[in-house]
């Protein structure tokens, strides 16, 4: 699984720039001039999250990797935030535990609804979902 945990890792850090821009965009910020500012807190809580998971174990299941990534992600990123001196209004903290967990959780459970789907094909190549003519 170590091959596929450094696609992982990059898709995690993408979708937290991309939750950092949209949020800047949404607030009407000039998002490339800040988003360093806003994703760093978020991505060094990702790079925690990976390693207190040791997500390269096993980089696609949900439990416990996607959640404590995400976990990880939220309260550290929210940590990090505070101690800089950015804002962790409550409304703030609760869009961003939402949106992180759609993020960081929904790619592994679509990627998993994925791998089921093409296990069913390999047990039963030559089944088909229709039912058969009368």
């Amino acid at each position: 699984m170590i091959r596929a945990s450094v696609p992982a890792f990059l898709l995690d850090a993408v979708l937290v720039v991309a939750f950092a821009a949209t949020g800047r965009a949404s607030h009407d910020s000039d998002v490339l001039a800040g988003l360093w500012t806003t994703s760093w807190p978020f991505l060094a809580a990702l790079l925690v999250g990976w390693v207190f998971a040791r997500a390269w174990r096993s980089p696609v299941r949900i439990v416990p990797t996607g959640l404590v990534v995400w976990g990880a992600t939220v309260v550290g990123g929210m940590l990090l935030r505070a101690v800089s001196g950015q804002g962790t209004a409550l409304p703030f903290v609760i869009v961003a535990t939402l949106t992180l967990l759609a993020l960081l959780v929904g790619w592994r459970l679509i990627a998993r609804g994925i791998r089921s789907l093409r296990s069913r094909r390999v047990e039963h190549p030559g089944s088909r979902d229709v039912a058969p003519r009368a």
